[in-house]
């Protein structure tokens, strides 16, 4: 019989394998409100082509590290890493009621292990965060399924995302709302989204801000 991994998963340090692989076997989920954060490298073609791609590799790879480290602390799930990004969910159950101020949080934490808190980063990134309702659980069908959020929230929060620019954090209002963000002196910003008819008001923060 062959035996079941119960340890930690390797992104997620909170979830064990058991648990992502069971859940990937059974389809389902239900609507609910999370905070999503996506944070993106900022100029990376420019990047890789200034590198060696083994370079560009390690560089990649750190990051990739960082940003599992610091969701991880402030009880976040990576969704996924998106090549020169990536997507964390934080969901009640695992980040708790206080969700939204998790994820911004994280935003912070992610803008100083970048080092995007000082005038030279080590890698230039840009942070979006939105709160709002999303179908979370597992999609997809035989083989190919796997345990995401899906929704106009995730999809906000990508859109922030792309018109950040390097060092800074787009809070969507919701979510600053719901994490009882101090705004006062921060710029605020009304954004057309992509693709989506309503804009949005948003927050311009910084790690230090």
């Amino acid at each position: 019989m062959r035996a079941i991994a119960y340890g930690p998963s390797p992104l997620n340090r909170r979830l064990c394998k058991w648990c992502i692989r069971s859940v990937h076997k059974h389809p389902g989920g239900a609507e609910i409100e999370i905070s999503v954060l996506f944070v993106d490298v900022r100029g990376s073609t420019a990047i890789a082509e200034r590198m060696l791609p083994e370079e560009f590799s390690r560089l990649m790879a750190r990051f990739y590290g960082a940003a599992a480290g610091v969701i991880d602390e402030r009880d976040g799930i990576v969704d996924k890493f998106l090549g020169d990004g990536a997507v964390a969910l934080f969901i009640p159950g695992f980040a708790g009621s206080d969700h939204a101020a998790d994820a911004i949080a994280a935003a912070r934490g992610l803008l100083e292990q970048t080092g995007n808190d000082g005038p030279e980063p080590w890698i230039p990134v840009g942070v979006g965060v939105h709160t709002g309702r999303s179908f979370v659980g597992t999609v997809g069908e035989g083989d190919a399924r796997d345990f995401t959020a899906l929704g106009d929230a995730v999809n906000t929060a990508a859109r922030l995302t792309g018109l950040a620019q390097a060092g800074e954090i787009l809070i969507s209002a919701e979510a600053a709302t719901a994490g009882g963000f101090e705004t006062t002196g921060l710029e605020r910003r009304t954004l057309e989204l992509r693709g989506r008819e309503q804009s949005i008001d948003a927050w311009v923060a910084r790690a230090r801000t």
